[in-house]
């Protein structure tokens, strides 16, 4: 899968409004199948998966959205953390007794079929080094007006605007209304930084523009793991 799909947020976000009681099972399934297609935990339907993973103690979802030396939302080992970082996603059934590491990758069969094959891999214990949803919107916000600060002094060709809706950043029923906002931030943010491109720009540019980029990028994904973890935080007042 490409980083920027959304099939693990979705699996997520849907997941835990399912397990804390805001939907059923069947609506969080169909949120899921519809951004990546029918899905499958090795040769198990997503449905009747993640119902068996309720029977084992199945509490929660965490979503980590790693990238090449910064591992965000991974605690080992070194084969399940591999395989996130080449998807750029996954996420971490938290059970009773064991936690399990869910990669997507795309699952083709025949001319016409197109969904999701989660390939199921040990993982290790949850992080607790992971931003609040507080700390992540004050980051996210930092990284927005460094980067507009930064690329503001860059000239360089014009980039294209990126057409229609950004998907992905839709949180399910149950969210509060701070990290539905922060995720919604993020995945608008998020599709800038993949139109982004350094052509036609010198290399004294593309440094200033890389660092902007990369800082932004980072807190883009905080924030947006952060949101997908909220359902469970306290509530607090923005």
């Amino acid at each position: 899968m490409r980083p920027e799909s959304p099939v693990c947020p979705s699996l997520v976000a849907w997941g835990n409004a399912w397990l804390s009681g805001h939907v059923g099972l069947d609506e969080a399934a169909d949120h899921v199948e519809a951004v990546g297609g029918p899905a499958v935990a090795g040769d198990v339907p997503l449905r009747k998966y993640l119902a068996n993973l309720r029977a084992e103690g199945l509490s929660e979802l965490r979503l980590a959205l790693p990238a090449p030396g910064d591992p965000l939302g991974l605690s080992g080992p070194p084969p399940f953390n591999s395989a996130a970082v080449d998807a750029g996603q996954a996420a971490i059934a938290v059970l009773a007794e064991r936690n399990l590491g869910l990669v997507p990758h795309p699952d083709r069969r025949g001319s016409s079929y197109v969904g999701v094959r989660l390939e199921v891999h040990d993982a290790g214990p949850v992080r607790h080094d992971l931003p609040s949803l507080a700390e992540a919107e004050r980051e996210l916000s930092g990284a927005m007006s460094a980067a507009i600060e930064a690329l503001s002094s860059v000239d360089g060709p014009a980039q294209d605007r990126p057409e229609g809706p950004a998907r992905g950043g839709e949180l399910a029923p149950g969210y509060p209304g701070r990290a539905h906002r922060v995720s919604a931030l993020a995945t608008r943010l998020a599709v800038v930084l993949r139109v982004a491109d350094e052509r036609g720009l010198t290399s004294g540019q593309v440094a200033v523009r890389g660092a902007a980029l990369r800082e932004l990028d980072r807190a883009v994904r905080r924030a947006v793991v952060a949101a997908h973890h909220a359902i469970f935080e306290p509530v607090r007042n923005p």
